[in-house]
C-alpha cells in the first residue's frame, strides 16, 4: 500500500516537471496576456463609441443640413459596437469583421470632421474643440493598444511555436492567434482635393 502511494506520489512528481518543462504555466501566462490586451483594445474602441454621441450632438446644432453624414457615424457606430470577439476564439475572420466595423467608424468621423471646416462657429466651439482632442488622444490610444495586442501575440505564439513547446501546446489547447493587420487600401495616400 505505502508502496502505490509512493508509486503515484513520484509519477505526480514527474508530471509537474514535464507540465513545467513544456513551459505549460508560459503558455497560460502568454494566453492570458493576450486576452488582457485584446480588452485594453476593446476598452479603448469603446471610449471613441461613448464620444461620437456627444460630437455629433454638437455638429448637429451648427451643421443642421448635413444629416446624412451625421446619420452615416451614428449607424457605423452603431453597427461596431453590436460586433464582439471573444478573445478565446479571435479568428482572422472575426478580427476581420471587427476591424471592418471600426474602420466604418473611422471613415465616417474622418467625413464628419472634414464637413465640419465649413463651419467656422462649430470650430470655435470650445465643447467641439474638447471632444475632437478627445477624439484624438482616444485614436492615439487605440493604435497603442493594438500594437500592444500585436506585441503579446507576437509573444504567444512564439512560444508555443518554439521546441519542445509546440509538441505540447496543441495537446493543450493552445493554438496560435490572430494579429491585427492593416487594413486594405492602408499602404494608398487618401485623395485630396481643393
Amino acid at each position: 500500500m505505502k508502496t502505490k502511494k509512493w508509486m503515484t506520489a513520484a509519477i505526480a512528481m514527474v508530471c509537474m516537471v514535464l507540465l513545467n518543462s513544456c513551459s505549460y504555466n508560459k503558455m497560460v501566462e502568454k494566453d492570458e496576456a493576450v486576452s488582457t490586451a485584446w480588452s485594453n483594445v476593446e476598452t479603448q474602441y469603446q471610449r471613441r463609441a461613448d464620444l461620437i454621441p456627444n460630437l455629433v450632438s454638437t455638429v448637429k446644432g451648427y451643421a443642421t443640413h448635413e444629416s446624412s453624414t451625421l446619420e452615416a457615424v451614428v449607424a457605423a457606430r452603431s453597427k461596431a459596437t453590436q460586433i464582439t470577439v471573444d478573445p478565446a476564439n479571435l479568428t482572422a475572420e472575426k478580427l476581420a469583421e471587427y476591424q471592418k466595423a471600426q474602420g466604418a467608424v473611422s471613415s465616417a468621423l474622418g467625413k464628419l470632421l472634414a464637413v465640419t471646416e465649413n463651419y467656422p462657429q462649430l470650430r470655435a466651439n470650445e465643447n467641439f474643440s474638447e471632444l475632437q482632442a478627445q477624439l484624438e488622444g482616444t485614436e492615439n490610444r487605440i493604435t497603442e493598444a493594438r500594437k500592444r495586442y500585436n506585441e503579446a501575440v507576437q509573444d504567444y505564439n512564439v512560444l508555443i511555436r518554439k521546441f519542445p513547446n509546440n509538441l505540447f501546446a496543441g495537446m493543450f489547447g493552445f493554438s496560435k492567434k490572430e494579429k491585427f493587420e492593416a487594413s486594405s487600401g492602408a499602404s494608398e495616400a487618401p485623395k485630396v482635393e481643393f
